[in-house]
């Protein structure tokens, strides 16, 4: 049955399953229900008089949240948190009194959801460390491969392609370095309380000072951090929201750059991406063939940049120790910047693991232009056969100015044979004039740069990654 009410693009289009998993009820839901037992069990570690009973009950309930009851009792008390504590109740009676004592809602909401935006930059890492390694592979196989460059859009020095591959390698390496960082990085709040202060841990330890600090260390520890905020309000700070979704724009950026490359170099007819045999390019234009997933592409990722911007308005919006206008905002922008992170990765790995290299129009679009490129060394030549550089200079700006008319006219480029002909150059044997116009001899260092950044930099980078990132497998591109 088709699903009458409105759902995200994101989650039914584009994000993976395992980054929707991790932003979805069920996972939050057992998170909140492991923070309350790590709660409780380092409680009674420290003394408080909580029955084993207790303890065995909440551990034997952690992975059962019946979210239709959580729904009845949020319907009636109009407060998530409190719908979930009851619920947990009803299923374990014995834990019942215990269950969030001291706590604060932000306990379980604040501290959950830095789990889940860790395990998310993780599973973001690993999707960007597949796709540098595809854009390795890529820039490996062509780094010797001579083809236009562009400054402006307009004929410029050749490059190769595996050079240009390299320059979004180190576009999204930078990104992978962010995250990297990120995860490091990311710190709990561990158990603080209404405002902060942990007053209500204070009085339950009977004003021991040591036991609350270690309640609130040893509960991190269980969740897996050893970094704590060292202080708050009631929740963790929000500049945190923002700094998270510098990364993730920052890959957005690299994407969105990258995709606008390849729908250029498309209209050239130099890289295409992929195209399978029964896909419709247009439904009135059954010839097309348009670059519609690095298109999609720049759709998302103007999105997700739009994205940073609010949760950078959020943390410059709170109010001293809480307030509450960040919550439904949060609830929609996390998600979404994640979902939409993944979705762009899949994407741009699925165009560089297949995209089409066309060598042979590279190799005419380089043939074109390539007279033009040998102008200088042609002049050096010149001057070293015995002419006047000045003299020489306006011959070839004269002729150039010609040929380029020609061209522009969709005549052949017959720079070379003009400047052959011509009195100003009968010194040089028209071959040696020829022997100028070999690509390779103009593309500067760019197979040595591919190689010293795969060696040098992606290498290292990817072995740091590995130790962070969560792999996931590869997911179908959906239309």
């Amino acid at each position: 049955m088709t699903e009458a009410r409105y759902q995200s693009p994101l989650g039914l289009r584009y994000a993976s399953t395992a980054m929707q998993e991790l932003w979805g009820e069920p996972y939050r839901a057992a998170l909140w229900r492991r923070l309350w037992l790590a709660l409780m069990e380092t409680q009674r570690e420290l003394g408080l008089a909580i029955p084993e009973r207790a303890i065995e009950e909440l551990r034997a309930h952690q992975d059962d949240t019946d979210l239709a009851a959580v729904a009845e009792y949020e319907h009636r008390f109009r407060h998530d948190v409190m719908a979930h504590i009851h619920h947990l109740g009803d299923q374990a009676p014995a834990a019942r009194p215990f269950i969030h004592l001291g706590a604060t809602s932000a306990y379980v909401t604040d501290n959950a959801d830095l789990m889940v935006i860790r395990e998310a930059l993780r599973l973001t890492l690993g999707r960007i460390a597949a796709l540098l390694r595809a854009l390795g592979d890529l820039a490996s196989r062509f780094a010797d491969l001579p083809c236009l460059g562009y400054t402006h859009f307009q004929p410029a020095q050749l490059t190769t392609v595996g050079k240009r591959a390299t320059l979004w390698a180190q576009d999204f390496a930078l990104d992978a370095e962010e995250l990297c960082h990120r995860i490091e990085s990311v710190r709990f709040l561990g158990c603080k309380g209404t405002t902060g202060t942990q007053a209500s841990f204070l009085e339950l330890f009977r004003g021991e000072h040591e036991k609350v600090q270690e309640l609130d260390r040893r509960v991190s520890a269980r969740m897996g951090f050893d970094r704590v905020f060292p202080v708050s309000g009631q929740t963790y700070p929000r500049k945190t929201d923002s700094t998270v979704l510098d990364a993730l724009s920052g890959i957005a950026q690299s994407a969105s750059k990258m995709a606008a490359d390849l729908r250029l170099l498309q209209h050239e007819g130099e890289l295409l991406e992929p195209f399978e045999s029964d896909q419709i390019g247009s439904s009135a234009m059954a010839y097309k063939r348009n670059p519609m997933q690095a298109e999609r592409i720049t759709g998302l990722a103007r999105f997700l940049i739009s994205l940073q911007q609010n949760t950078a308005q959020t943390a410059a919006a709170q109010w001293l120790e809480r307030t509450l206008d960040d919550s439904a905002n949060r609830r929609i922008v996390l998600p979404e910047a994640f979902l939409a992170a993944d979705a762009i990765l899949i994407v741009a790995r699925n165009i560089v693991t297949s995209l089409e290299v066309r060598e042979p129009v590279i190799a005419r679009n380089v043939s074109a232009q390539m007279p033009f490129m040998a102008t200088e060394r042609w002049l050096m030549l010149g001057v070293a056969a015995g002419g006047d550089r000045q003299e020489l200079h306006e011959v070839i700006r004269q002729l150039s100015l010609a040929a380029a008319e020609a061209v522009g006219r969709g005549r052949p480029n017959e720079l070379l044979n003009r400047l052959a002909s011509h009195p100003a150059f009968a010194r040089i044997p028209a071959e040696r004039l020829a022997a100028e116009l070999d690509p390779a001899r103009y593309v500067g260092r760019a197979p040595q740069q591919v190689g010293e950044f795969l060696i040098g930099h992606l290498k290292p980078l990817l072995e740091r990654a590995s130790g962070l990132a969560v792999s996931a497998p590869p997911e179908e591109v959906q239309v």
